[in-house]
Order: C-alpha cells, then sequence, then structure tokens
C-alpha cells in the first residue's frame, strides 16, 4: 500500500488534500518530514549508510532515520515508526527531544522533494548489534566519532548525502555538545 501524505502550502499549512508520495514528489508538493541522530555518550553519532536501489543518495551516509509523515500522524509518531521500520529498534516518547523545524528543497532528475522538517536527537543508547536493518532502505549503520563527522561536513560533505541542513545542525550540535 502506497503512503499518503498530507500536502501542506509553502506556509507549512495543511492544504486538506492527501497525496501520494510519488505525486509529491514528481508534482513538487510541499509535505511534512522527520530525521533524528543517535548521539551516544561520548559524542558518536549513529549514521545510516543508504541502500544501493534509493532513488536519492544511494550508498551514502545519512542521518541516522528520517522519512516522510503520513497523513493524520503526527511527527514524534512518524519517528517512532521509522525507528522501528528502518533499524528494528523499539524507542519510546520519552527517548525523543525535539530540536528544531526547518524546510528543504531538494531536486534530482524527476524528483522534486520540498520537505517540512522535524529535527529530533534520540537519547537512548543504542547497541549496533541490536539493529535489524531494513534492507530496502538501510545497507549500513555506523558510529563515527565529532571529529570524523566534522571532517566529512567540512571536505564538502564527503559521502554524505547533499542534505545540507541537517549536517549543517549536526555540526552546530557537535560543536557546543558537552561530554
Amino acid at each position: 500500500m502506497e503512503e499518503k501524505i498530507d500536502v501542506l502550502n509553502e506556509l507549512g499549512e495543511f492544504t486538506g488534500k492527501v497525496a501520494t508520495r510519488d505525486e509529491c514528489h514528481q508534482k513538487g508538493l510541499w509535505h511534512r518530514a522527520v530525521y533524528a541522530f543517535i548521539i551516544d555518550k561520548k559524542g558518536n553519532v549513529l549514521l545510516q549508510k543508504r541502500s544501493a536501489n534509493k532513488k536519492m543518495w544511494p550508498n551514502m551516509w545519512d542521518v541516522t532515520v528520517g522519512g516522510h509523515v503520513d497523513s493524520n500522524e503526527f511527527g514524534r509518531q512518524a519517528l517512532i515508526r521509522e525507528v522501528k521500520e528502518e533499524l528494528g529498534i523499539d524507542i519510546k516518547d520519552d527517548d525523543i527531544k525535539y530540536l528544531i523545524g526547518s524546510t528543504s528543497i531538494n531536486k534530482k532528475e524527476n524528483i522534486i522533494d520540498k520537505h517540512y522538517n522535524e529535527c529530533y536527537l534520540i537519547t537512548k543508547e543504542i547497541d549496533t548489534a541490536e539493529i535489524d536493518l531494513q534492507k530496502e532502505e538501510v545497507s549500513e549503520v555506523k558510529y563515527f566519532t565529532k571529529k570524523e563527522i566534522l571532517e566529512r561536513i567540512n571536505n564538502n560533505y564527503e559521502g554524505l548525502t547533499e542534505k545540507t541542513g541537517p549536517w549543517n545542525f549536526l555540526k552546530k550540535i557537535l560543536n557546543s555538545y558537552m561530554l
């Protein structure tokens, strides 16, 4: 069954319309998305490597978890669902801290991805041995040190997706992150 997503206007307001994910991407319709970073007590960041079959940024390192918010779903619900789907991990509302909202527009070939994003921090300690990857979405997960992440961001996002907003926000988090 194809995802149904609430369509927003350019101000981020609900239009009352619902579209499929493909319709949103083909027509460049604004819609909601969530993403999160998992940062352990040492300041290491868990990232996912996108699978080779992804339409946008295959085989690139990406935020820990992310996805679209389904119609009639809250962002926090979507994040809990996405963590379970992509990583096979159960998280609770208490494990999630909302950080910031933003917009992004990404274009690649025939995809126009216009998001109203909600960014979260997941504070639960995750053992990578517990992770059960959704192979269609994620090929690998790995903890990166603060130094490794900042070097990649500062080196023209080396090996990372072209989602500059989340990476620059992560840079801000890491530069102020107290260990």
